[in-house]
């Protein structure tokens, strides 16, 4: 057993097996200072409070707990849930090939064998299901696919799964189904529950009815729950203030709090705000208490009050104008707070420094909370929908604190950033040279970022020394993972909670509100420190 480090406020514990695993991931749950516990094939990712405990202390604990939970049993034996699936996935063939096979043999013992839920990660109800035929042992892709769709029966390495809902993924394609996998609605939400035993079994090419799954799609009602008026009317009747009326999103226009830390085992990721830093300065200065919900958002965008409040933007530098039902306009400044009446609107232009601008207003966003937040998962679909022209949003009517006029001051990323990272926990994954690389090179942010994560492009990308495929494992916010071509994610908010291309380095808590703010075209350094 090895305790790697993860970040530097994590570790992964790994593990001679899965039943090692599993039985770890269950023996550090009551010690001092574990915040979350993630498990993988082979590891227990453990993430920790450094004012609490640190990872030399759970190194030298986890050899006491590998000992003492060695007597324990395996995984329990779950419910039996039925999957249909159409076998039409487009990577089909190319799994046929990698096993020798033909198409019909993978699809046929692909249903004839017996699976079990051993985890669950990625996302919200995806399960990692390891079954008992030893044909199946399938590669990744090379590289992952930006999109995969919801529904999707994929397999990877020794094992399957169904992705909940479309998001990236370099899993082998190599059928779909119509199950829901995930509904918040439902208790538990995952249909896939560790331990449950599964059987895959041939659909019709027609659509499968909710009913034989057994599940109800909820996922229409949470479509519409960002539109919901302040006092539950239809869009387009007068509204009940206070509240806050969106006039143009921009790009992007997100509810965000600070997020649902501590549900990684269940595939769901932490999500919140993508700058923290701009989430505390915004309630701090209209005086709500530091969690309140606010408006994160990319781009030219604009709401409208309704009802006397004071707001506030912080984040992305941008012009602030404030325009009155009279027509006229008054400059507003960066990080400080003023005073709105019923009709204006707050007009933010194109940032001239950093990405993501933050709305604040004074008993902040009163939307519905989702599994303890009303933070916006994108990769997940938890939490209210983004943003449209014409919603409304409930604002409370109380806060805590006085306002605070001083804003606090801060430094926003350039067009240079360097950013501090430790190495880990894959980093004997990678030559020397491409460990030295990754501090010594620039990398540029492409357009393909968002916050799940940012794809960043080198001029030399980063050579593999182990050319195995890695069990999937833990991953956490700020993880730099690298695919087979080399070029670096950096996990965002919303990332995957667990997968299977190696970890070579993470940021470090501090770093990780400033890559927030890192805006397409941006050139980053990595400095590693320990």
């Amino acid at each position: 057993m090895r305790v790697l480090t993860a970040s530097d406020r994590a570790v992964l514990v790994e593990c001679a097996d899965l039943d090692e695993a599993m039985r770890m991931h269950r023996a550090w749950a009551d010690v001092p200072g574990v915040m979350e516990r993630v498990p993988g094939a082979r590891t227990v990712l453990v993430r920790f409070d450094p004012l609490v405990t640190s990872a030399a202390e759970l190194a030298e604990l986890a050899e006491v707990l590998v000992a003492t939970s060695a007597d324990e049993g395996a995984l329990e034996s779950g419910p039996e849930v039925i999957v249909p699936v159409r076998y039409d996935g487009e990577d089909l063939a190319v799994v046929a090939d990698l096993l020798d096979v033909s198409v019909d043999e993978v699809v046929r013992r692909h249903g004839a064998a017996c699976w079990t839920v051993a985890f669950s990660g990625f996302a919200p109800g995806f399960g990692y299901l390891i079954g008992d035929d030893p044909l199946f042992d399938v590669p990744r892709r090379a590289s992952p696919r930006t999109r995969v769709p919801a529904g999707a029966v994929a397999l990877a390495g020794r094992f399957s799964g169904v992705y909940p809902r479309a998001s990236p993924g370099g899993w082998q394609l190599i059928g779909t189904t119509d199950a829901v996998m995930w509904d918040v609605h439902r208790d538990p939400p995952a249909l896939l529950v560790p331990g449950a035993r599964v059987c895959f079994v041939v659909a019709e090419r027609s659509l499968v009815p909710s009913a034989v799954s057994g599940i109800s799609d909820a996922s229409a009602a949470q479509r519409h729950v960002g539109r919901r008026r302040a006092d539950g009317g239809p869009v387009g009747l007068p509204v009940s203030t206070p509240a806050l009326e969106v006039v143009n999103p921009g790009l992007q226009l997100l509810v965000q709090d600070r997020g649902r830390p501590g549900l990684a085992e269940l595939g769901v990721p932490a999500s919140g705000a993508a700058d923290r830093i701009a989430l505390r300065d915004a309630n701090r200065a209209v005086g709500n208490a530091l969690d309140a919900a606010v408006l994160e958002g990319v781009g030219p965008a604009a709401v409208r009050f309704h009802g006397s409040t004071v707001a506030v933007v912080t984040g992305a530098e941008c012009e602030l104008e404030v325009i009155g039902v009279d027509g006229r306009m008054r400059r507003v400044p960066h990080s400080a707070p003023f005073a709105v009446a019923d009709g204006d609107e707050l007009k933010i232009g194109q940032p001239t420094r950093g990405l993501r601008f933050t709305i604040g207003v004074r008993g902040g966003i009163r939307m519905p909370e989702q599994l303890g937040s009303r933070s916006t998962d994108t990769l997940s679909g938890i939490g209210p929908a983004a943003l449209r022209a014409g919603d409304v949003l409930p604002v409370g009517t109380h806060a805590p604190r006085a306002v605070e006029p001083d804003p606090l001051p801060r430094d926003l990323p350039g067009d240079v950033v360097e950013l501090d990272i430790t190495l880990g926990p894959r980093d004997d994954w990678f030559t020397p040279a491409a460990v030295r690389l990754l501090s010594e090179q620039e990398w540029t942010v492409t357009p393909r970022s968002d916050r799940v994560g940012i794809r960043l492009h080198g001029e030399r990308s980063l050579e593999r020394a182990i050319h195995d495929e890695l069990p999937s494992e833990g991953a956490v916010d700020g993880a730099i993972q690298v695919p087979a071509d080399g070029q670096p994610v950096l996990f965002g908010p919303d990332h995957p909670t667990t997968g299977g291309y190696p970890i070579i380095g993470s940021l470090t808590d501090a770093a990780r509100d400033a890559a927030g703010q890192l805006r397409p075209g941006a050139r980053i350094r990595f400095r590693v420190v320990s």
